[in-house]
């Protein structure tokens, strides 16, 4: 666990030089801006509210280390975070970035830089695998002590209501740029993931010299048939091979729309100067393609795998024997 799993997004400037730190700053940095500025109309929060915050700042960012030292006060107790916490060195590292966030929201200079921390600190979040609620919980927790440190420090009590108000505004606008930044990182890596197992899914392995069999396990849609195709054009321009073994034994559903895809790979194997053998059609599957209609041209098929292999040696000059006969 690092120090960012609950500063509130302390830890984000720590993380500048982290060669993703600026993974969601492609768009451009008016693009960030202008986004902030559309947050910042959505939430009500205009010239007046940020005026009001630099006017309490005055008096609240001189109070900010009794405030740091109450919330992780709070942190410490959470179990999760004792234990990372007890190291003081990095607690106090982490007190002096936290320090800076919250000058830099008292500020409330909404610029381009502004917008690039917290859109960091969300980033930073979701790559340590911090979860949302721990931070929505630490953003509660802070906007309730800062509540208190604002009513200390606003010298006219009139003030007090209207500045509190502008300062939860500001509080959402903040966290609004966090989950943002955070839902896009989950997002990729899910993404990345999907990218692994589609890749895991589709394994085309060289059985003998210029035979290649891939197994099809599960359903079949449009980008897995893609890549299918990929990863089977991929390996036969590698290998050369001569027979791809397609075999759909655990291919549970057959409509037009798979047997179409199907279709697809085995023509586009035979233009790389190879033949496509499908095994593994059961009765059920069989008798589905003809009652769809499904024109099947002239696709190999193969009730097994086994009768597929025998045709594949065949086909590559490759004489099968029992041994000692």
């Amino acid at each position: 666990m690092t120090p960012v799993a609950l500063n509130t997004g302390a830890d984000a400037a720590d993380h500048r030089d982290h060669p993703h730190a600026h993974a969601h700053t492609h768009a451009g940095e008016w693009t960030d801006l202008a986004g902030a500025q559309q947050l910042l109309k959505r939430h009500q929060v205009g010239p007046a509210e940020l005026d009001l915050l630099r006017k309490v700042g005055e008096r609240v960012i001189p109070r900010l280390d009794k405030f740091i030292d109450r919330f992780y006060e709070w942190v410490i107790d959470q179990p999760e975070f004792a234990v990372y916490f007890a190291d003081e060195h990095r607690l106090a590292r982490v007190k002096r970035l936290q320090l800076a966030y919250w000058r830099t929201f008292f500020a409330a200079d909404i610029g381009q830089d502004y917008v690039r921390y917290r859109r960091e600190v969300g980033a930073v979040h979701a790559r340590v695998g911090l979860g949302l609620p721990a931070y929505f919980s630490a953003m509660d927790v802070s906007l309730t002590l800062l509540a208190d440190t604002v009513q200390d420090a606003v010298r006219d009590p009139g003030e007090y209501l209207p500045t509190l108000r502008a300062m939860t505004k500001m509080v959402h606008v903040d966290t609004a740029l966090v989950v943002e930044a955070y839902s896009r990182i989950v997002q990729e890596k899910i993404a990345d993931q999907a990218r692994s197992i589609l890749e895991m899914s589709t394994p085309v392995t060289a059985l003998w010299e210029d035979i290649l069999m891939l197994p099809i396990v599960g359903i079949v849609d449009s980008r897995r048939a893609q890549d299918v195709m990929r990863s089977a054009l991929t390996r036969i321009a590698e290998t050369r091979a001569r027979v791809f073994i397609m075999d759909i034994s655990g291919v549970s559903v057959i409509d037009t729309a798979v047997a179409n895809h199907l279709i697809k790979v085995t023509k586009a194997t035979r233009l790389m100067g190879c033949e496509c053998l499908l095994s593994g059609l059961s009765p059920a599957i069989a008798q589905t393609i003809v009652e769809l209609g499904i024109d099947v041209g002239d696709i190999q098929t193969r009730a097994t795998l086994r009768d597929a292999l025998e045709e594949a040696f065949r086909r590559v000059g490759i004489e099968i024997r029992h041994a000692g006969r």
